[in-house]
């Protein structure tokens, strides 16, 4: 057992990895153009959660999206009011990488790191970052496929099954579990696979899975917490925003669990698609639920934190 577990950990280590390189490859091909891009696209609420959403799965990290925001908004090139759309469309953007990556994407894996091989040996700039994004895929795909590999085993382990079955027994531990999984490594897209895969060798219940995905909502939270951290209250509203929106949506949620899995394992017989359904549907639903009261959501979190340089 101790062999497999080690190889799962150096598996989510490569993974998140070839997630940071790819996330780099990109931003490298926008030139540092992105936060011009998003700047320039939040001028209503449906453009900020459109631009959001885009962004997010562009980068593959809703917590990059809010940073971004807490520091557009920090550094006054932004109000509260119109990042408030980044954030929402940001929580749905995070859907988009478990719902590409639950499909077999190995034959992937060896186009892209030849394309990243052709540039970075190459010597014109253009291709290096291209080169580095495509490594980055190239790095997650293999990764993926190594960590279904290690996994896979351990569902014949009767401590290890033992110990998941009783920690996901109780929903509220679970979703405890992936929100303390998602803020220690930074990535609630890494927390939601590994729970995929988890589900897929059925060492997780959908239920215990589904909790988990959604409290690693709240764990992706921390990031924006800390890039606040010292800013000016407009960038702490961000991050009270998204605090609020993904630790509420989560607590109402949280009864409703059972019934909610059940209905996602109508959708699909695979376990890992069922839990990238839920965690889709149940980020989509909470942006559209805030959506037609964004005025409102701003003006009850304006409430919460007041801006006194602004009302005074």
């Amino acid at each position: 057992m101790a062999t497999h577990l080690l190889i799962a950990t150096l598996a989510l280590v490569a993974f998140l990895a070839g997630l940071h390189y790819m996330r780099k490859g990109l931003e490298g091909m926008m030139a540092g153009r992105i936060h011009l891009w998003i700047d320039r696209l939040v001028h209503s609420p449906t453009r900020g959660i459109l631009s959001g959403t885009i962004a997010t799965g562009f980068l593959q990290s809703s917590s990059a999206v809010t940073a971004i925001a807490v520091g557009l908004v920090s550094s006054d090139s932004m109000t509260f009011r119109s990042a408030l759309g980044l954030v929402l469309g940001a929580n749905v953007g995070s859907t988009i990488a478990p719902q590409l990556l639950r499909f077999n994407l190995s034959l992937l894996a060896i186009p892209a790191m030849s394309l990243s091989i052709i540039g970075l040996v190459s010597r014109q700039q253009k291709w290096r970052a291209p080169a580095v994004a495509c490594a980055g895929l190239a790095t997650i795909v293999l990764a993926l496929a190594e960590l279904d590999h290690a996994l896979a085993p351990l569902s014949h382990e009767p401590f290890f099954l033992g110990l998941l079955t009783h920690g996901t027994g109780n929903l509220l531990m679970a979703m405890g579990c992936g929100a303390l999984a998602s803020a220690v490594i930074q990535s609630s897209t890494a927390t939601t696979l590994v729970t995929m895969s988890l589900a897929n060798d059925h060492l997780l219940t959908v239920q215990g899975a589904v909790a988990i995905v959604l409290g690693a909502n709240i764990g992706t939270c921390l990031t924006s917490v800390i890039a606040a951290i010292g800013q000016n209250k407009g960038a702490q509203q961000v991050a009270l925003s998204h605090v609020l929106l993904n630790g509420l949506g989560v607590a109402l949620a949280l009864p409703f669990i059972p019934v909610f899995a059940h209905t996602m394992s109508g959708t699909t017989l695979l376990p890992a698609a069922i839990v990238a359904n839920a965690h889709t549907l149940f980020n989509l639903l909470c942006t559209l639920l805030v959506w037609p009261f964004v005025s409102q959501y701003a003006h009850f979190v304006e409430w919460l934190l007041p801006n006194r340089e602004t009302t005074s």
